[in-house]
Order: structure tokens, then C-alpha cells, then sequence
């Protein structure tokens, strides 16, 4: 059995899934491979040519992707030696990260350097956009749909991914091609304040206490975040001195991305405690498992039937 097919077991007390996740998929080159992947990629030459990667970064990204079992190293050929890179089950399961993350890109940020490209799915044939829902129920959900609480293996010191595998914090690099997207979960301390206010979290000095920021980082953060719309200030209705963050619509759409990616998560780096976060649908009353459909027909979306109009993005999962 591959590493690519089975659960990595993580070790009672560690860092959990949610920790695992945000360390790997929290970077745009990671993000990157994983999408020429999905659309056939599969040799090292043709990973240099279609993306503008330094070979060193490429090398290290793929070799992470084979370490973390999302990609296998194959040699084909011994003389002289060929090799390539094939997505496995866990690799080609990002596809609905990756079509969420699309469709938020192209819906709320206005400055990509180029426009992202409509999708069409093909059971149907139309255009379409993809739709959070709930498994048990298949009704379409939204962030104030879903009650969430911590499991056995989670706390917010567990769930902070290790800062070596991140992008450095202070002048940080600015991102390209899914630039709001790797600013929310391009470091650690941006993916847990985010974390943070999917749960409720909203003044100043709760994030710095639940997440144990300096106040130079939380007042960065908070700045940025501002800045792009996905968070707004609004005043405590009782204490005229406290200012309150609140996610806002721009913000509260980024949630198809956050449960997507825990999901992934938790389905394949397994804590021996038991789930970092559990998830119920307030309105079935079921554990909540996201699923994607189609805003045109509402069928479940499949990853080989949602094909680009341009070659942008994955179609290659099932």
C-alpha cells in the first residue's frame, strides 16, 4: 500500500492534522504543482516550463510532496535514468481545495494579474460555480450554518503549523498568483487568526491571548486583513472604547476554503486521540463532511467532470 493511499498516523500530543495541513498546503509553490499536477504534469522539465520556479524551490517542494505522500517518484526509464511525478489518492484529493480557492480568487479579488477563468461542468454543460454543501443533507451551507468545537487532539497550540515549513513572518513574500488566498494561509500566525475568527473570536486581546501573539503580530495581521476586506471594525456596543474585528462577506466566502482544507486534513493525517475540530450542520443536526455542487444543475461535483475553459486548473480527481 502506497503513503499516498493510507492516513499518516499522528503521534498522541503532537501537532495535529490542522497543523500538518496548514505547513503543507500553506504555500503558493506547493499550491502551484499540486494544480499542473492535476492537469497532467508529471516530469520535472515540464514543472520548470510552465511555472517561474528557481530549480532549487521546485526540488524541494517536490521532494516534500513524496515525503508528505502526495506525489510519487517513478522511474521509467534506467538508461539514461527518466523519472516523473504521479499524483496519488491523497494528492489528487486537493481538487476541491484548489476549485474552492479558485472561485473566491476570481469572486472577491479584484488585482489578479490575470483573470482566472470560468469552469464548466460536464454532466451538464454550463458555467457554473462550485456550491458548499452538506453531505447528509445535500442543503447548501453557509459559515453560520455549521456549529464547530475542539475535538480530542485540538487546542490552538496544537493546531499552529511549524514555522520552518512556512514562509518567514516580518517582510514576508508577497504572493502571485492566489495572493489573498497565501496571505491568509501563507504563515502561520495569518492562518490562525483566520482559524480564530471562523470561531468567534473578535478583539484584539482575545487573538493574542488564544494564540499567543506578540501584539506587533496580531496588530499586522489584523491591518492586513482589514485592508483586503476579509475582516472590519466595528465598535462594541457597550464599551465605547473597544473595537471588535468582524469577518465580512468577503471574509465569511472564504469558508468553503477553510472547511475543505480541514476535511482534507483530517482524512488523511489522523491524530491517535481522535479530531482536532468537530463539525455539526445546525440543521440536520449531522456531522457536517463538506461536499461541492454545481450552481447550475446542483449535482455533486466530480474532479474529472469540471474542466476549465483555459488550462488554469485541476479536473484530474474522482
Amino acid at each position: 500500500m502506497s503513503a499516498g493511499s493510507e492516513p499518516t498516523v499522528l503521534p498522541a500530543g503532537g501537532p495535529n492534522a490542522v497543523a500538518r495541513a496548514l505547513g503543507l498546503l500553506g504555500n503558493e509553490w506547493t499550491v502551484l504543482i499540486l494544480q499542473r499536477a492535476l492537469l497532467g504534469t508529471t516530469r520535472y522539465s515540464g514543472f520548470l516550463h510552465e511555472l517561474p520556479i528557481s530549480n532549487s524551490v521546485l526540488t524541494s517542494r517536490l521532494n516534500t510532496l513524496v515525503d508528505e505522500g502526495l506525489l510519487e517518484h517513478r522511474i521509467y526509464q534506467r538508461n539514461p535514468i527518466r523519472a516523473e511525478y504521479r499524483l496519488t489518492d491523497r494528492g489528487r484529493s486537493v481538487w476541491s481545495i484548489l476549485l474552492a480557492i479558485w472561485d473566491w480568487e476570481r469572486t472577491w479579488v479584484s488585482h489578479q494579474d490575470e483573470t482566472l477563468p470560468t469552469m464548466s461542468h460536464t454532466p451538464c454543460g454550463c458555467d457554473f460555480r462550485p456550491v458548499l454543501a452538506c453531505t447528509a443533507c445535500d442543503k447548501a451551507v453557509a459559515v453560520q450554518d455549521v456549529s464547530t468545537s475542539w475535538g480530542p487532539s485540538g487546542s490552538w497550540a496544537r493546531s499552529s503549523a511549524d514555522a520552518m515549513t512556512r514562509r518567514r513572518s516580518g517582510r514576508r513574500a508577497k504572493p502571485v498568483f492566489f495572493p489573498e488566498t497565501m496571505e491568509a494561509f501563507g504563515d502561520r500566525w495569518s492562518s490562525s487568526m483566520i482559524g480564530a475568527a471562523f470561531l468567534g473570536i473578535c478583539r484584539f486581546s482575545e487573538f493574542q491571548s488564544a494564540l499567543s501573539m506578540p501584539p506587533s503580530l496580531v496588530a499586522d495581521r489584523l491591518q492586513l486583513f482589514v485592508a483586503q476586506g476579509v475582516l472590519t471594525t466595528v465598535q462594541h456596543g457597550q464599551r465605547a472604547n473597544w473595537v471588535e474585528y468582524h469577518l465580512t462577506e468577503k471574509g465569511r466566502a472564504f469558508f468553503p476554503v477553510v472547511m475543505l482544507m480541514l476535511t482534507w486534513a483530517e482524512k488523511w493525517y489522523r491524530s491517535e486521540e481522535g479530531p482536532a475540530l468537530i463539525h455539526v450542520h445546525d440543521d440536520c443536526q449531522k456531522e457536517f463532511v463538506p461536499t461541492l455542487t454545481c450552481s447550475h444543475c446542483g449535482r455533486r461535483l466530480k474532479g474529472g467532470d469540471v474542466l476549465p475553459s483555459t488550462a488554469q486548473f485541476a479536473s484530474g480527481a474522482s
